[in-house]
């Protein structure tokens, strides 16, 4: 499970966190910062020079995550508001910013200078015209020579966005875009709660799920210009990336996988327990059991994991719990779970025990049981696993009750 970031932790200046909304800033421009004080000059300076060009009220808030450089004080000398973030992480200091921002539209990008504030008009466009969620999209704006390290540009980038496309059915482009625009109340929708750098990805994850209106624009990455290595550790935080698109994805990587497995392994048991058969000229022996008994074990478990997770899912967004965790909210889950896989079990386990008997009492070669023990044991473990996670998803669910209570 991916760490999340403690709302009640972030550290911020309450004087001057929210305003009259008459007097509030149509467009607050999020910059996170770590000793930046080669460049964040130079983006504050810019987002301001757009909003004078564009003739509105606009305002620069600095999530600063512990610089000990002149970050700050170049922030606060150029009229920006600092916020001070001690929680460490990416996410964690947009976040910071984000809900220090006292603007309509809020628009983040980073403090190297690579993303071109300059630019912003095009975000600010596309949000007067209706969209909740702006990314830009670097490949098709096109990246600058030396901009993007040769592994992000044609490995890293591409091949995350692809699996987050697939597993989410999400059309954005570029999933890890660092400049990005919203509405305030699209930032509150999306819920994005991981302090690092995955916080890219489940903002766009969330904003999919939440129905939002999204939108790419085509931007272009220049070479940082910060003279020291960047923040991004690539396969750190590539996989840190990576575990939430597939944790955040329990329809596509645990339900239908599961269900499918579940039930060729049970046609398979059946077909197969009472011996082996040959169907048109195939023959399908033991071995074939335990691949279906094998199925069969996962499928469900990845059915009961993927509950698991969609519950889970949805104690940290309740906004996002879908139609299954709704269901199962009405519903009696224990119960139903407890009473079929303790039926299951219980009737795996009378049946072990007669084929015992029957060899100690009997006598006569096990090897004509085996297909049917293969098939009776998988039941028996099959029950066992339903009636356990039984009891972890009614705890799950509970919590869920009691946060939504509140």
């Amino acid at each position: 499970m991916v760490d999340k970031l403690d709302f009640a932790a972030v550290q911020t200046d309450l004087d001057v966190l929210r305003a009259d909304d008459a007097g509030a800033p149509l467009v607050s421009a999020i910059i996170p910062c770590l000793n930046e004080e080669r460049t964040l000059g130079i983006c504050i300076s810019k987002a301001l020079d757009v909003f004078a060009k564009r003739g509105i009220k606009g305002e620069v808030v600095v999530g600063d995550n512990g610089s000990s450089d002149r970050s700050v004080e170049i922030a606060e000398s150029l009229g920006a508001r600092v916020v001070h973030q001690r929680v460490k992480g990416y996410g964690a200091a947009i976040s910071a910013a984000a809900e220090a921002a006292r603007g309509k539209y809020l628009i983040m990008a980073d403090a190297d200078d690579s993303y071109d504030w300059s630019s912003l008009g095009d975000f600010i466009d596309a949000l007067e015209d209706g969209a909740e969620l702006v990314m830009g999209d670097r490949f098709a704006g096109g990246i600058e020579p030396g901009a993007m390290p040769p592994l992000h540009r044609y490995l890293g980038n591409p091949v995350l966005s692809t699996i987050a496309r697939w597993l989410h059915h999400s059309p954005i482009h570029d999933f890890h875009c660092g400049m990005r625009g919203f509405t305030r109340d699209a930032f509150s929708r999306m819920g994005a709660r991981s302090p690092g750098m995955e916080f890219a990805s489940e903002m766009v994850i969330n904003a999919h799920r939440a129905g939002l209106v999204i939108r790419e624009v085509p931007i272009k990455l220049y070479p940082d210009k910060r003279g020291r290595p960047p923040h991004l550790r690539s396969f750190r935080d590539g996989w840190r990336h990576l575990r939430l698109i597939i944790a955040h994805a329990p329809d596509t990587m645990y339900l239908i996988p599961g269900v499918t497995l579940l039930v060729a392994g049970v046609v398979g048991l059946a077909i197969l327990a009472e011996g082996p058969v040959r169907i048109g000229g195939w023959y399908f022996g033991i071995h074939f059991v335990a691949l279906s008994a094998m199925a069969t074990l996962i499928g469900l478990s990845a059915i009961l994991f993927g509950m698991l997770a969609k519950v889970a899912i949805a104690i940290y967004h309740p906004v996002h719990g879908g139609r299954i965790v709704p269901w199962l909210m009405r519903g009696r889950p224990l119960e139903w779970l407890v009473f079929s896989g303790g039926v299951l079990a219980v009737a795996g386990f009378v049946a072990d025990v007669l084929l015992a008997l029957h060899w100690i009492f009997v006598g006569g070669p096990m090897e004509q049981s085996v297909h049917l023990t293969f098939v009776i044991t998988t039941a028996c473990v099959a029950g066992m696993s339903m009636v356990l996670a039984g009891f972890v998803l009614k705890l799950l669910l509970d919590n869920l009750d009691g946060r939504r209570a509140f």
